[in-house]
């Protein structure tokens, strides 16, 4: 059998830039600052350990750092991520349908943490909701992984067209249509069709911009929003106007879903506007009579996903 390949994409931790993250640039507090070298060595131990478990392992293995990462990612059978769900991300901006990537969550949160420093300052650590593993439980989850036992899931992505100029890279977790300043008014029509075919009205909106999100994106910006937690396997998208002016009678159509077999076709009204991909570090401008079109007809992500996230998607 055939040696597998795989590549080790790692999160950089700046220490630095974690101080000025946390609003502490001079780290004053001194619990503060044991809190942030802390959580580098948590996350350096953490790499340090998958790349001991593969050294283990009959893999051929590269690490790189996802701040080096420009190409597409091919000619690896395995893609794992160790940081968050930011480096996941970004790491699934380079990938289609043929590679499936496993995400290690380096520094989970410490609940007895965040509840003891919670009048000082913010605690929390890395979420990794989508991350199948920490260091607590890689090296099983690897192994099942190589052996078979386990099969990867598939999530539905974004494409986005700019006047049917498709977008290099595809959401995983949400796209926001708005004015490059977050203050500014944006006007926009938009309706939902099938088949080339209005399924829904023409709406007019003035707003601070549409999001559209995945199945996987509905449980961030998407459900603060007001927005609903939908199945993490489905194919359908959520979409929201946000803080509509005035909707009108309009007002049961700022917020509904595409389907599988539907896209959102988006009219720009004003001078400027960003298209925001999985937040602020992927954008495309746009300009007035541009012409958007989102759906969830994007290639899958083949990803291992944890247990809990599995349970529920077999629950609904």
């Amino acid at each position: 059998m055939a040696r597998r390949r795989l590549l080790l994409l790692l999160k950089p931790f700046d220490l630095y830039s974690m101080r000025q993250s946390n609003g502490h640039s001079r780290a004053t507090n001194p619990q503060m600052l044991h809190y942030l070298e802390n959580r580098h060595k948590a996350h350096m131990d953490a790499i340090k350990f998958c790349q001991d478990i593969l050294q283990q392992k009959p893999v051929d293995w590269e690490p790189i750092s996802r701040n080096n990462l420009s190409q597409p990612i091919r000619n690896v059978d395995l893609v794992i991520t160790v940081g968050g769900d930011g480096t996941l991300l970004q790491a699934s901006h380079f990938m289609d349908d043929s590679v499936p990537i496993l995400g290690v969550n380096s520094d989970p949160t410490r609940i007895e943490e965040v509840e003891r420093f919670s009048n000082e300052f913010d605690a929390n650590r890395s979420t990794g909701h989508l991350c199948a593993a920490t260091v607590y439980n890689f090296q099983q989850v690897l192994e099942d992984i190589l052996e078979g036992h386990k099969a990867p899931s598939e999530l539905a992505r974004i494409s986005t067209y700019v006047n049917s100029k498709l977008l290099s890279t595809y959401a995983l977790n949400d796209i926001l249509i708005a004015h490059p300043c977050p203050a500014a008014l944006s006007r926009f029509s938009f309706k939902i069709k099938r088949d080339d075919q209005p399924f829904s009205p023409l709406v007019n909106c003035r707003s601070s911009g549409l999001r559209v999100s995945t199945a996987a994106g509905s449980t961030a910006a998407m459900l603060s929003a007001g927005g609903f937690q939908m199945p993490i396997l489905s194919r359908d998208l959520q979409y929201m106007v946000r803080e509509p002016i005035s909707p009108g009678a309009a007002s049961s159509l700022m917020h509904g879903l595409i389907k599988s077999d539907q896209f959102i076709e988006v009219a720009w009204l004003c001078n400027k506007g960003v298209i925001y991909i999985d937040g602020s570090h992927v954008c495309h401008p746009i300009q007035s009579g541009d012409t958007i079109e989102v759906s969830p007809k994007a290639p899958i992500l083949k990803i291992f996903l944890p247990d809990h996230l599995l349970a529920q998607s077999l629950c609904t």
